[in-house]
């Protein structure tokens, strides 16, 4: 399958160009901070406008890596919405679009900080879930091990011949990996953010997506020490 291969906590997981993170042996996908309804919520408070097909690039997107894997089990680790009332404030067409997507798997809705997860679609609502070796939540916690979190929305920057090239990124260490934001119109937040540099080991990778993935060592401005 295309992408990077990688083991955490002893699972063989592989980063997927598009965002999403599979895990073969369980035949799950994971995504994080789709942020769908964001062009609505941003209508609604009056703010600038964003192009209004966010929502089905995002679904589009999510509906291929699901084609590709044929997973059965879908994580959506959080921000799915732009907040509550942007889940409610779907169009038919695009919660319908959800519900077959959700047809014959086993989805589970992971609380992020945007939203506590769509109450009036279908599938399980969930702070964390715990899937030995691995346990997936919105927010990475200091300290733990095997871990899969996403709310960053994590980029790299790299200078290239005298260009700059910057994407989102899957951030890979030891002991976690921070997956990119999967929606459309998310921004991010640089892998040398000091935030970043304090969760990640010293020999993190940052594994750029995109129509391949690129892994490179997480740049990281200043070296931060490694964690005990």
């Amino acid at each position: 399958m295309d992408g990077y291969g990688f083991t955490l906590a002893g699972a063989t997981l592989t980063a997927l160009p598009s965002g999403a993170l599979y895990w073969e042996a369980r035949n799950l996908l994971c995504v994080s901070d789709m942020h769908l309804g964001k062009a609505l919520r941003r209508a609604r408070l009056g703010e600038p406008p964003l192009p209004p097909y966010e929502t089905r690039d995002t679904l589009t997107r999510l509906e291929s890596d699901l084609r590709r894997t044929g997973a059965a089990t879908v994580i959506c680790l959080g921000d799915s919405f732009d907040d509550s009332a942007a889940a409610t404030a779907l169009p038919d067409a695009e919660k319908l679009w959800i519900a077959k997507l959700q047809a014959g798997r086993r989805w589970i809705w992971i609380e992020g900080n945007h939203d506590p997860g769509p109450v009036d679609l279908g599938g399980a609502h969930m702070a964390e879930l715990p899937v030995p070796p691995l346990c997936f939540r919105h927010i990475a916690r200091a300290g733990q091990s095997g871990e899969i979190s996403g709310h960053y929305h994590p980029k790299v920057r790299l200078a290239l011949k005298g260009h700059s090239l910057s994407r989102p990124a899957f951030l890979i260490d030891s002991d976690r990996v921070i997956l990119p934001a999967f929606g459309t119109y998310t921004g991010g937040l640089w892998s040398d953010d000091p935030i970043l540099t304090g969760l990640m080991r010293a020999e993190a990778l940052g594994v750029l997506t995109g129509a391949i993935t690129h892994a490179v060592p997480m740049p990281r401005g200043v070296r931060a020490p490694q964690q005990s």
